[in-house]
């Protein structure tokens, strides 16, 4: 019994000795373990948690959010646009595809700018149609009219003077890319700095214009105490001044360029470098409170206080530029401003001198100009021939602005005589907004009612409005019946060229058979690298392939 008893007790023992062991085992690893969990979290980031998902998973779990369905507005002067009411069947003409762009500019996702290009066109579409009655009333009472106002060539003046606003000199047509502005002054002492300004074109309800250029120079103090320095810059009612560009500059405005020029002249920065004092001035006559370096940049700026000077400011396909006496000074690039996208040459209406500066004389020239219409001896052979009912091979969209007169009759007298385009199974058409110039308006809508080859848009021309054009090229041929081929061009070079069907094709060209043996569809080529042809080439092409009856 006692054996017994005896080892019971011992296995109770054990098992007791057993548990407490356990127990105490446990323990320490639990606490172990909240002591490495604190540990842990407090020591990592939330970023070191961002583990590999599965992203079939992500989508699985995505709610997609819903899109909000575009619905139809109303434009400010949307309506006045397309009040025709008097207009003739040539007029009609120069419009065929406003009614199919209605939807489209009413739409309330619509491109930001187009409620001001519509805004600012509707003032110059009514502007426009009166100038059109009046110029019909002087047809029939045989009187003086709109068509006595050409674009001239120049425009020559000592200017109108201005009370505290110097003197004005207005452009009628604007510029374009060539013209220049030539001003002969002597700087005074009077303020010390004088300006020139290239103006916009003044619009009902916007008091004061845009200012495509502000040349601003500060002339140096007596004894040549204050640096002097030139200013370039623009202005907008919407955004103000823009950012400062300064001459003379240093780093990267000596490097940047604009038309292969620079954006100041680098002599000065050059010839102090080399340590060069020998400017044309004595050393004693130098004051002795002023540098050598000081004085070395003030010899050679340009303009100075009773030295008369000879300036050109010309303009350049990237900006503009300014050349006095002889030699390039300063360069400014278009600017890129919120609505209306760049501050371009057409734009301009006045140029504005105000100042420090005696003006002698401006002289304008290289202006937009249009040829008499009642003396081109070719304007039957220049003259568009109309769409035909049968389907075209391929309708080519040009891309213009109001005032390059020039090269569009350039284009007219080139390869738009090619006899695939005087057949008419070659369309050529120019699609051009509305200026904000009425003289620039009138040109345009004579020469289209002469040529017959030019469809007005109803939006001012900005460059932020270009894909709306390359839509109504799409629109007009769709309707023309064009199932070939669409080009879209900018006036003599093409730019890019679409596919009407995808396929696998190389990125710089691709080829897509359409209805007629091998024939070119809308392509798509990149400028550079001989990547897009030239419309000579697309004709050429068209007519090996047997899209074309004859071409030269």
């Amino acid at each position: 019994m006692r054996k017994w008893y005896g080892g019971m007790l011992i296995i109770a023992l054990g098992m007791t000795l057993f548990f407490l062991y356990n127990l105490k085992g446990i323990q320490p690893r639990q606490q172990l373990a909240k002591q490495s969990a604190y540990n842990f979290f407090n020591s990592h980031t939330p970023d070191d948690f961002n583990l590999p998902v599965n992203s079939s998973e992500l989508e699985l779990k995505r709610v997609p959010t819903p899109t909000k369905r575009p619905y139809l507005v109303h434009v400010v002067g949307l309506d006045v646009l397309y009040d025709m009411k008097n207009l003739s069947k040539e007029g009609m003409d120069s419009v065929l595809i406003w009614d199919s762009l209605r939807t489209l500019l009413s739409r309330s996702d619509a491109l930001a700018e187009t409620a001001q290009g519509i805004k600012e066109a509707s003032v110059a579409w009514k502007e426009l149609l009166s100038t059109v009655e009046k110029y019909k009333a002087s047809k029939i009472n045989k009187m003086d009219g709109p068509e006595n106002q050409n674009c001239p060539f120049s425009v020559t003046s000592a200017g109108k003077a201005e009370p505290d606003n110097g003197i004005t000199l207005d452009l009628p047509c604007g510029l374009v890319v060539d013209s220049s502005i030539t001003l002969i002054g002597i700087p005074n002492a009077q303020n010390r700095s004088f300006q020139i300004d290239l103006a916009g074109q003044e619009l009902e309800g916007e008091p004061n214009p845009p200012i495509i250029l502000h040349y601003n120079v500060s002339l140096p103090g007596e004894n040549m105490t204050e640096r002097p320095y030139i200013v370039q810059n623009t202005w907008t009612s919407d955004l103000g001044w823009g950012k400062e560009e300064r001459c003379p500059a240093h780093g990267s405005a000596n490097i940047q360029e604009v038309d292969g020029l620079v954006l100041c002249n680098v002599q000065a920065i050059r010839s102090n470098t080399k340590g060069n004092v020998n400017f044309g001035q004595a050393a004693r006559d130098i004051p002795s409170n002023i540098s050598s370096e000081s004085a070395h940049r003030n010899a050679i700026f340009p303009f100075a206080e009773g030295n008369p000077f000879t300036s050109t400011l010309w303009v350049g396909s990237e900006g503009f530029h300014m050349t006095v006496n002889g030699r390039h000074e300063t360069s400014f690039a278009y600017r890129e401003v919120l609505w209306m996208q760049k501050l371009e040459p057409w734009l301009v209406s006045s140029i504005k001198v105000a100042g420090s500066l005696n003006l002698l004389s401006i002289l304008a020239k290289g202006l937009p100009v249009t040829e008499d219409n009642d003396i081109v001896v070719d304007v039957d052979n220049l003259k568009a021939p109309s769409i035909p009912q049968k389907r075209l091979i391929l309708l080519i969209g040009v891309f213009s602005t109001g005032n390059n007169f020039e090269r569009r009759m350039a284009l007219r007298r080139s390869w738009m005589q090619y006899e695939a385009v005087r057949s008419g199974e070659v369309a050529v058409r120019f699609f051009i907004g509305l200026h904000k110039n009425n003289r620039v308006n009138f040109e345009l809508w004579t020469e289209a009612q002469a040529y017959g080859d030019i469809q007005l848009m109803p939006f001012v021309d900005y460059y932020s409005l270009i894909s709306l054009k390359t839509i109504a090229i799409c629109i007009m041929g769709v309707a023309s019946g064009t199932g070939d081929g669409l080009c879209k061009s900018a006036n003599i070079s093409v730019e890019k060229k679409l596919p009407l069907n995808a396929k696998k094709q190389p990125k710089h060209r691709r080829e897509i058979p359409a209805s007629g043996p091998n024939c070119l569809g809308l392509m798509m080529g990149n400028r550079g690298n001989g990547g897009t042809p030239k419309v000579e080439e697309i004709l050429v092409e068209y007519h090996e392939k047997g899209c074309l009856d004859s071409t030269d």
